[in-house]
């Protein structure tokens, strides 16, 4: 029996039948949508014109001032008032849905001092003064004030340091001068690298204590007028966030691996995955100014510098610092929003769509502006199936609560229904904040063709060109800059010759981090950003009012968010055949692959010219005689390493790939319905193959894809063929020699799961 989307469709809306044929003829040159056979592919496009005509900016509007009307962090009145407001909402548009609760211990600020002491003393305001032209900004009754999640508590005193970023590379700057951070504080600048680096580095290198500020030429006037006249980060505006190391596990820190409900079994935080030990504050700009100022010792160099009017010395000096933070530590309820729609003919096959819904104070482009874009998809879908249409695949819709302290929400509802999911679900599809701008794409690389076609239908509405338009452009327009990087040179030489463009592989800062990285399903993260003015993250200022001035005006790149996940997920939904193609992953772990011998080369490069430097002295004949300053180490040259199983594994992937790329390819008739399920059968674990059980080493067991993780040293950013690359740049040599098998294991099993779709697909010809 054939799929039976057609005939349904008769009965969405009035006179879609009528208007059937000028569709047809509409998208006539459009290409096949990659997963639907036959004539489906132009039925899905009138479904997602149906969906599309649901849509409406002022709702998103409205649903966005309300959301964001009060103080919604973890644990607040509005919070749990929110999640009550959204479970209503998917009720009253036909959904199953009901909040599922979890609690985890989520410290929040009860006392934070910090004090400049000796001859210009100064007590920092750390307050958000009330901003006229926005309304929001006047409610400090239930904001909780500045703060870092999962710093320790404590009260120190010491003489000061200033660290740049607060990186790896700016400590050893910091130690050719001779400059000990042990036992002192440490004042960082955002930016370069994940906050939670900061504080944790700073405390491996012996300091007692942490602050780290927005500078101006990161974030305030040296970027364009600041808020209200502006939208840039005005100069009393602290930037909160977490600091929890997640490079172990992220979710509740007392359970790891598993869910954490009321009754579950919590280890002790010193046994948890590593904490930070030492007290750390986010402070503005404006309450950098005094202890920056206070500071002697060397003049920092070029690249240390900030946009402040003073000169910055890296310290310490006479004048002590004095930090105090005292938290609450209790347990915090965790609202999870979870919506289902029942699938027709494939119920136990799930498409999940998520976006959090928690803020450090109103959150509205971080995240609401994402979860309006949700709730619009959500209200259009319950729209269709009131008409009498069905999606084929069951739709999990989930408003998570927690992400922004760990990403509690949602890895604890993964560690919950981890084996369920595993099973079931086809596809997880994230979004976060969103703003006018380009597209921001990233996730399994078997979805970068879906990816391109799925944007290729959707309309910028500023430029009118389709966001896959758009997105090459840009890609193109950066690949032709002077500091352009060889990977992009290398995606414009592809663009240029008709290959789709790429999507960014997906290392951590969001809720797909659980999907993909623990259970190893197909996931992808979708969003607009890069023009609107967005200078207020994560502060007090981040309001409706800032949004819609200088993000989103109108919320019509909201309604641009609505469509593409929309459309991404009626898609997933409907397929005939689950829409992957994986010669796009193969190619791209050919490069993952050609990226490590480079990394190997030039390592070698850099250790070769460091010794030539230090042999002939040229490094110590330019050094300042009245500036003393330690020459570099030199660098051990990197071992042989035989990278031949790799190369090996990917080969046979890609034979294994272009089979069943171009059997699908070549099917032009439906599957018969028990062939089709069948075949998709086999597709959903394959992403899964990646996963390799006893996990990253050096106790990241919990990261179990070997494609894609983010780094131990990087925050969210993403480490590729992760267990590898991250033993080479630790020059830990043996462990890299495992990971190469380990790794080369998991692409044959991969390819060979491949293997097992191709010959059912080939039987049902």
């Amino acid at each position: 029996m054939t799929p039976r989307l057609p005939r349904r469709l008769g009965l969405l809306l009035p006179g879609l039948l009528a208007s059937s044929v000028a569709l047809a003829q509409q998208h006539a040159a459009k290409p096949p949508i990659l997963g639907f056979l036959g004539d489906h592919g132009t039925a899905q496009r009138q479904l997602e014109a149906s969906f599309d005509a649901s849509l409406d900016a002022r709702e998103l509007d409205a649903w966005l001032k309300q959301l964001s009307s009060e103080p919604n962090h973890v644990g607040s009145p509005h919070n749990k008032a929110n999640a009550e407001w959204v479970l209503r909402q998917f009720k009253d548009w036909g959904w199953d849905a009901h909040i599922e609760t979890f609690w985890a211990a989520i410290p929040q600020p009860l006392e934070v001092q910090l004090q400049l002491l000796g001859p210009h003393p100064y007590i920092a305001r750390l307050h958000e003064p009330a901003i006229p032209e926005d309304p929001n900004s006047s409610q400090h009754a239930d904001a909780l004030a500045p703060y870092i999640a999962y710093g320790a508590d404590g009260d120190v005193s010491g003489s000061l340091v200033y660290v740049n970023y607060g990186l790896q590379d700016d400590y050893k700057e910091l130690a050719r001068r001779g400059i000990d951070v042990k036992g002192k504080i440490v004042i960082a600048r955002y930016g370069s690298g994940w906050r939670g680096l900061k504080p944790q580095l700073a405390q491996d290198h012996g300091a007692i204590g942490t602050i780290i500020y927005s500078d101006p030429a990161d974030d305030g006037y040296a970027r364009g007028d600041v808020y209200p006249r502006g939208g840039y980060r005005p100069e009393d505006a602290v930037q909160r966030g977490t600091g929890a190391i997640f490079a172990y596990y992220p979710g509740d820190p007392q359970t790891p691996g598993y869910a954490s409900t009321k009754g579950a079994r919590r280890i002790p935080f010193e046994q948890a995955s590593p904490q930070l030990k030492i007290p750390v504050i986010p402070i503005s700009y404006a309450d950098a100014t005094p202890l920056l100022k206070a500071l002697d010792g060397p003049v920092v160099p070029a690249s240390w510098r900030g946009a402040l009017p003073i000169t910055y010395h890296m310290g310490d000096s006479d004048a002590q610092v004095h930090l105090r933070v005292k938290s609450d530590w209790s347990l915090k309820p965790v609202y999870d929003v979870i919506a289902t729609l029942r699938g027709s003919d494939y119920p136990d096959e799930w498409v999940v769509r998520g976006n959090h819904r928690d803020g450090w104070v109103f959150g509205a482009a971080d995240p609401l502006s994402g979860q309006v874009a949700l709730l619009a998809e959500a209200k259009a879908i319950g729209a269709l199936a009131k008409t009498g249409w069905k999606p084929r695949r069951t739709l999990v819709y989930a408003s998570w609560d927690s992400e922004e302290v760990d990403l509690i929400g949602s890895t604890e509802w993964v560690e919950a229904h981890a084996d369920e999911l595993s099973r079931k679900a086809v596809l997880y599809l994230n979004s976060d904040g969103n703003s006018r701008g380009f597209l921001r794409a990233g996730g399994s690389h078997s979805l970068q063709h879906f990816v391109n076609q799925l944007t290729a239908d959707v309309t910028d509405p500023e430029t009118q060109a389709s966001m896959a338009q758009r997105h090459r452009a840009k890609l193109l327009v950066d690949a032709s800059a002077a500091n352009a990087k060889p990977a992009d040179k290398r995606t414009a030489g592809r663009l240029r010759k008709g290959d789709d463009f790429p999507i960014d592989a997906l290392g951590s800062g969001s809720d797909f981090a659980a999907f993909t990285q623990h259970i190893g399903l197909p996931t992808l993260a979708l969003s607009y950003g890069g023009e609107g003015e967005g200078g207020v993250y994560h502060s007090l200022y981040d309001s409706y009012t800032h949004y819609t001035r200088f993000a989103d005006p109108g919320l019509v790149y909201g309604v641009t968010l609505a469509q593409t996940n929309g459309h991404g997920v009626l898609r997933f939904a409907n397929a005939d055949v689950l829409p992957h193609r994986y010669g796009d992953l193969a190619d791209t772990l050919q490069d993952y692959v050609d990226d490590l011998r480079q990394l190997l080369e030039t390592q070698r490069k850099q250790a070769a010219t460091r010794s030539e430097l230090l042999d002939d002295h040229s490094l110590a004949l330019v050094a300042d005689p009245r500036q003393p300053l330690a020459l570099p180490e030199r660098i051990v040259p990197a071992p042989e390493l035989d990278f031949t199983p790799l190369q090996q594994a990917v080969n046979q992937l890609k034979q294994s790939a272009k089979a069943y790329d171009d059997a699908l390819a070549a099917r032009k008739t439906p599957l018969p319905n028990a062939q089709a399920a069948r075949l998709n059968k086999a597709l959903q674990p394959i992403e899964q193959t990646a996963l390799y059980r006893p996990g990253l080493p050096n106790g990241r067991d919990w990261y179990k894809h070997l494609f894609y993780a983010n780094g131990l040293y990087t925050g969210y950013g993403v480490k590729t063929l992760p267990g590898v690359t991250e033993a080479v740049e630790s020059e830990r040599w043996d462990e890299a020699r495992r990971y190469i098998g380990y790794t080369a294991e998991r692409i044959r099993a991969y390819a060979q799961a491949i293997d097992k779709a191709t010959k059912l697909l080939a039987l049902a010809s």
